[in-house]
């Protein structure tokens, strides 16, 4: 077995970003409709154009935040659209 050795201080700021990871993680699998997405994520995530996208901001049809040219959606959003669109079944399901 091999052994790495490196200074305490250094060992304290790998410690403490490992905390701040863990915290992140823990963070986001809490509540992970309050994540965010870009444009590119969004256009792959729904199986659309760009184009699509666009129109859709324009049309209100998703919210979205734009910061400089970056554009962002909630996945909550998403999922909201998502609802918002379905088609319920006049058939049971099977038992």
């Amino acid at each position: 077995m091999e052994a790495i050795i490196i200074p305490k201080d250094q060992f304290q700021d790998l410690l403490t970003k490992m905390d701040l990871i863990h915290i992140r993680v823990e963070k986001l699998s809490q509540n992970p409709m309050e994540s965010f997405i870009d444009n590119n994520e969004f256009v792959e995530l729904m199986k659309i154009s760009p184009r699509t996208a666009q129109t859709w901001r324009d049309k209100k049809v998703i919210a979205f935040s734009q910061i400089g040219a970056k554009i962002y959606y909630r996945l909550a959003d998403v999922q909201a659209l998502i609802q918002q669109h379905k088609i319920k079944s006049h058939v049971t399901p099977f038992k």
